[in-house]
Parts: C-alpha cells; sequence; structure tokens
C-alpha cells in the first residue's frame, strides 16, 4: 500500500483521484473505478505498488512498437486492475480483479529489483504493459526515475486515460507512449468500454508529443460490426495525420474473439487491408497490419524511396537500411528513436 500522489481531499471524508479521467470521488473505504485505489481516513492509497502479476523480457515489438529501439527487449512489468471494462479484454484475469483471489500468482517487485533484473537479462529498456500502468502509477513513476539514471528506455502500453496532471508528472522519465485509439465514436466507447469522455485521450496523446517529445504510436484493434465502419477508421487516420504526424505509426491490428465477444468472428484480413488503404489516403506514411502473422506490412519500407529499412517475421527483426533515424539509402527521415541524446531522451 502506497499513498498516492494525486489527489484531493474532499468534504465528509471523501477523496477525489486525478490520476485518470475518471477523477473517482470516493467515500470512505470505497475504491476507485480502478478497484486498486482506495480511500482509507480520507487519504487515497494505492493497493498495488511493487505488486507485479506478470513479468518478461520482451522484444519491443510485442508492444507493438515498431519505430522504438527496434529488435532490442524491453523488461516488461503489469500488475492488477484497470480503469477501462473492455468486452474484448485479452488479459482479463488481471484486469478484472477479484478480492478474494486478486493477489494470487502475485509477486513483490521493488523499483530497484525491477531495474536490477532488467539490467540482468539485458534488456535495453522497461515497459509497464499487460494492465493500464496508471493503475500502480506512483510504482511506474518510481521505476521510471530509476531506469532514465540506469540508461534505460521507459515505455507506457496504455489505454491513453491518463489525466494531463499524470501525463506530466511522469512525462520528464517517460520516452515512449504507446497508445491505443480504440474507435472513434461516443457510442462506440461507451459500448465497449463504458468510458464516457474518450476524447481526453486524444488531447493527452498529443500533449505527450508536444510537451514531453514522447515517441508515440497508435494502435486500433479492428472488431467487427464495432469499429471497422469507414467513418471511424478515417476519423482515426485523418486525427493522426493532422495531430500526430504522418510518420506516426498506426497499428490496425486483428481482434480474436475473447471474453464477452466470443460470439464475434476475427477480423477479416481483407477488412484490416481496408484499413491500411483508408490511412495511406488520409496521408499516413506507417501501417502496420498486427496479429497476421508474414503478413506483407510487418516490415518498414521508406516511404521516399520503398527500400526495406527493417525486416520483421513476427518478433523477428533485422534493421537493413536504418542510419539513425534515416533511410540509409535516400535519407529521408523516418520517424525512429535509435539513439541515446543529451538530457536522457532517445532521439
Amino acid at each position: 500500500m502506497h499513498q498516492a500522489m494525486l489527489s484531493e481531499k474532499l468534504a465528509d471524508s471523501r477523496v477525489r483521484c486525478h490520476i485518470c479521467q475518471w477523477r473517482c470521488c470516493i467515500g470512505q473505504d470505497r475504491f476507485g473505478v480502478c478497484g486498486m485505489y482506495q480511500n482509507q481516513g480520507g487519504d487515497l492509497y494505492n493497493l498495488n505498488y511493487a505488486i507485479a502479476s506478470s513479468v518478461a523480457a520482451d522484444p519491443i515489438e510485442k508492444k507493438p512498437l515498431f519505430h522504438f529501439f527496434p529488435g532490442s527487449l524491453a523488461f516488461s512489468v503489469g500488475s492488477l486492475g484497470c480503469n477501462f471494462h473492455c468486452k474484448h479484454c485479452q488479459n482479463w484475469e488481471i484486469s478484472s480483479v477479484d478480492e478474494k483471489t486478486m493477489w494470487r500468482g502475485c509477486r513483490e517487485l521493488p523499483p530497484e529489483e525491477a531495474i536490477k533484473i532488467a539490467k540482468q537479462y539485458r534488456c535495453q529498456g522497461i515497459s509497464w504493459t499487460y494492465n493500464e500502468p496508471t493503475i500502480w502509477f506512483e510504482y511506474t513513476l518510481d521505476c521510471a526515475k530509476l531506469a532514465k539514471e540506469s540508461g534505460l528506455y521507459t515505455v507506457y502500453v496504455t489505454n491513453g486515460y491518463a489525466t494531463p496532471e499524470a501525463l506530466d508528472t511522469i512525462g520528464p522519465y517517460l520516452d515512449a507512449w504507446r497508445v491505443d485509439i480504440k474507435g472513434f465514436s461516443d457510442a462506440f466507447y461507451r459500448g465497449l468500454a463504458k468510458v464516457p469522455k474518450w476524447r481526453e485521450i486524444l488531447a493527452v496523446a498529443k500533449r505527450a508529443k508536444d510537451k514531453w517529445q514522447m515517441h508515440i504510436e497508435v494502435v486500433t484493434n479492428v472488431i467487427p460490426t464495432m469499429n471497422d465502419d469507414d467513418e471511424q477508421l478515417e476519423g482515426i487516420a485523418s486525427w493522426i495525420k493532422n495531430e500526430l504526424g504522418e510518420l506516426t505509426p498506426w497499428h490496425v491490428t486483428r481482434f480474436y474473439p475473447h471474453h464477452y465477444l466470443m460470439h464475434l468472428p476475427s477480423t477479416p484480413v481483407a477488412t484490416l487491408e481496408h484499413a491500411g488503404e483508408i490511412g495511406r489516403q488520409a496521408g499516413l506514411k506507417f501501417i502496420y497490419v498486427g496479429n497476421v502473422p508474414g503478413h506483407k506490412s510487418e516490415s518498414t519500407v521508406c516511404f521516399a524511396c520503398g527500400k526495406p529499412v527493417v525486416q520483421r517475421f513476427g518478433y523477428q527483426t533485422e534493421v537493413v537500411g536504418l542510419e539513425d533515424s534515416r533511410c540509409k539509402f535516400c535519407g529521408a527521415g523516418l520517424n525512429f528513436r535509435t539513439l541515446e541524446v543529451k538530457g536522457g531522451r532517445h532521439g
């Protein structure tokens, strides 16, 4: 248990959490939407500080991040709980917590130990993933500070629902913001995840790029009958191009039946390829079809000269034509992060 950083005391021993956009108003002994922040005696506490449910040395491509230290390993850590309740969640066993069994199979992983293990496994960075990282915000912040001192890159794999205050608190220590933009309508976000203020996700992603110069990649899991219509896909693609830039990678990934959406079919590959064409028409230069091993779009091809610069098959990655962030064949800028620069940020 760890006292929360971003909270506000209210009347009648209530407390407001300012870590995510729910901004939960929590009564005595009650929990926030995520289940991991509790009001105890009029103070807000995080319950899962340093409690890890999942730990692995993952290829960075698994996040997925394709333009950020390609071929590197990220020490990947997840905990419990989520501030979304997505019907198709692949990690529902850890995101949907049960008070009686939620700590089963977990281990304590203090920040110092996390950094030590990351280096032991020769990881170049650390990623908070598997469940929403803001759900143990104080822990990720403490780890991120130590990671930067140790020369490791830092990654949030996030649903993007953090508040601007939370983003600005961790911003100096965070290198990459791999964000889901799940759809582009009020009805979709309410229906899939019971989330009302989804446009705040867009504002915070843009803030991460503009204010903190984080590397941004966007993922949209394309779900048949829910967000596979042209209107939503065009909305996402146009927003990425106009607000994050044409070189921002967009991953359109295949849905597989899971959790409460077992009745839906897997996404046809043709639908994903159509989404990719929508992205190209919007002006995006890098669109990747995900969860389809061997698809031709897995590799990065220079948009200017057409030559391959990073070849991928699944999580096997080979850099063949990249010099810093540019194509070694024609010199075009490709929006990669590969080098350490002054101040501890990658560029």
